[in-house]
Order: C-alpha cells, then structure tokens, then sequence
C-alpha cells in the first residue's frame, strides 16, 4: 500500500460553528476519523503545520508548506493538502512554483461545509484526493474538487456556495473521479528529482481597473510594490483618459525597475492587448509583460516567485514566458 501524508491546514472542512460564524478547529487526524474507508487504500500519516480560515493564509505559509513537503518528500508516495477554498488556487499555484517536476501527487482539497454535517461534500473530496495521492500517473501540483482532477496553476474558484466550486481555466482537467475511481486523461511531464524553492517576493500588488481608474492610483501602487498586475478590460485594453494617461505612468514605473504585467478581468480566453488601440500602445512597450491565456492565481505566484530570484528584466521576461507545470501556452 502506499504511504501517503495528510496536510491540515484548517478550512471550512476542518470548521465548526463556534457563535460568530464557521472557524476551523480540526486537525488532519480528526478529519480521517470521519473517513475509515481511507485506511483501505493507502497508509496514512498526519501532521498540521498551521489551522486557519484560508482567507488569512499569506505567502509566507506558501513558502512553509513547500519546505515541509522538500522535507517529507523522500518518505511517502502522495500528499493530501486539505486547504479552505477561498484560496485554494493561489496556494496550488504557488506551490507549483516552488516545488517543481515532482513526480510524487501533491494534491490540494477542501469542502463547500465541514466534514461533520450531515450534508457535505468533505468526506467525498477527502477520499478522492487521497485516491489522486496514490496514483501513479498524477504528478505534480493539483487540485482535486467534486470529482475533477485540476492543474495546480489553472485552478480557480468560480462558484461561492456549490460544491461545483472549481474549475479548470483554459485547460483540460487533467482526470475525473466517478464512484471512487480515477479516470486520468493527461498525464503531466516530472523530473527524477523535483525541484524545490523557498523564497518568494510578496511585494506584488493586483489592481483591477475600473472605468475611470486614476492613474495617481497605478502610481501609488508602483512606488509600494516591486510587481503590480493590471486586470484590465477584454482582451487587455488600457484606458487613456485625457489628463490621466495610466500608460505613461506605468512606462516610467518599468524604467525604475518595476514589473507590470498586464491580463485580463475575463476568466476565459486570455489576453491580446495588440487587437484594440488601447491595448496596441502597451504591446509597443517590451518591458510590460501579458498573461495571455494565465490565470491570475497563477500570475500573482508566479511574480512572486520570479522577483525573489532575479531584478533583471530580461531574465524576469524569459522566466515569465517559460511554461512551468502547464501555466501558459508555450508563445516562443
């Protein structure tokens, strides 16, 4: 049998009703008390570096759990990360990044209600990531949510309350589960030995334009980040309002060493900032980079990841550019 570690880290499946609203207090070996069927597929161990309400997870737990898995990597054949939903994705994306060409599955879940209602989707998406975990063609950084098998870096969470609470942006799922079994549909490329980091640059902003948007605003973001990334309309249009032109702004912003990137509020896709005028003038500038067909979840990793290795601009533009578990298409 396989030997697979659990990772608690809270999250609505660890959460109860304490009088102000679901918080999380379970850990990992509580959750499997709800889930005996488990020990008949695999050995399971548990450790619970942290419990928290995922909306108050920050980098810095990104960068804990990747040096707990390069620490535990060599002693089990899967990990189970049970994570809240609310940012789930940014923390599969991270850890793409900072683990990188595992072949071992590090499989990230959770749950729309606590496992100890009746009605719930916990004990399901427990199980099947476990199953996920032992398998031996997933590898690699994923999401595994009511029955679907999601690359870490295309995962985003596009429903609030249904338990349908993820999907897979601008790329196939990667497998499905039905009754208990895995169907794997691809099976993503792994490196004998997975690469693994322990630094990221949480000085990155996300500013999503609106109509209007002052430029002052782009500026002040500037001037407090190292990367900012602009979620602007369609397909990347960038207004120039007259008195307020956000382009200039952000040239000047990239001549002082800042990383602008430039995406897209629409979650399917991508970008192509070169179809409008608006977009064009942007285009023309080569020290702002485009998402294309990212995920924001991914970009804001991804930058994060990138300006703790480097300043220089173009090893930041080959690095961006470059696929890393599937993150972009490959535009070379």
């Amino acid at each position: 049998m396989k030997k697979i570690l659990i990772i608690g880290t809270g999250g609505t499946i660890a959460s109860g009703n304490m009088g102000e609203g679901l918080t999380p207090i379970m850990n990992a070996e509580q959750l499997l008390n709800f889930v005996p069927a488990v020990k008949k597929i695999c050995r399971v161990e548990c450790i619970q570096p942290f419990c928290m309400d995922s909306t108050n997870i920050c980098p810095e737990h990104w960068v804990q759990l990747a040096v707990l898995l390069h620490r535990q990597y060599d002693q089990y054949d899967g990990f189970v990360i049970c994570h809240g939903t609310d940012t789930m994705a940014y923390t599969a994306a991270a850890l793409s990044y900072l683990v990188q060409g595992a072949k071992k599955p590090i499989i990230l879940t959770g749950a729309q209600k606590p496992i100890s209602f009746d009605s719930t989707d916990s004990r399901v998406n427990l199980t099947d990531a476990v199953i996920c975990a032992s398998s031996d063609r997933l590898h690699g950084v994923m999401v595994v949510f009511n029955g679907k098998v999601i690359q870490g870096t295309r995962a985003c969470k596009t429903n609030s309350k249904s338990y349908a609470a993820f999907s897979s942006i601008n790329y196939p799922y990667l497998g499905v589960l039905r009754d208990g079994r895995l169907f794997p549909y691809i099976e993503n490329a792994y490196l004998d030995k997975p690469v693994f980091t322990d630094q990221l640059d949480s000085r990155v902003a996300l500013l999503k334009l609106i109509p209007g948007t002052k430029s002052s605003l782009v500026s002040f973001m500037l001037e407090q980040n190292d990367g900012l990334i602009i979620e602007a309309f369609g397909v990347g249009g960038l207004p120039d309002y007259a008195g307020n032109d956000l382009l200039s702004v952000i040239e000047d912003g990239v001549k002082n060493g800042k990383t602008v990137v430039l995406t897209t509020q629409v979650q399917n896709e991508g970008s192509d900032i070169r179809v409008y005028q608006v977009g064009y003038r942007a285009y023309r500038c080569p020290r702002i980079l485009e998402a294309f067909d990212m995920t924001t979840e991914a970009v804001c990793a991804k930058l994060m990841w990138i300006l703790a290795r480097t300043d220089d601009m173009e090893r930041i533009q080959k690095l961006f550019y470059t696929p890393v578990s599937n993150d972009i298409f490959d535009y070379s």
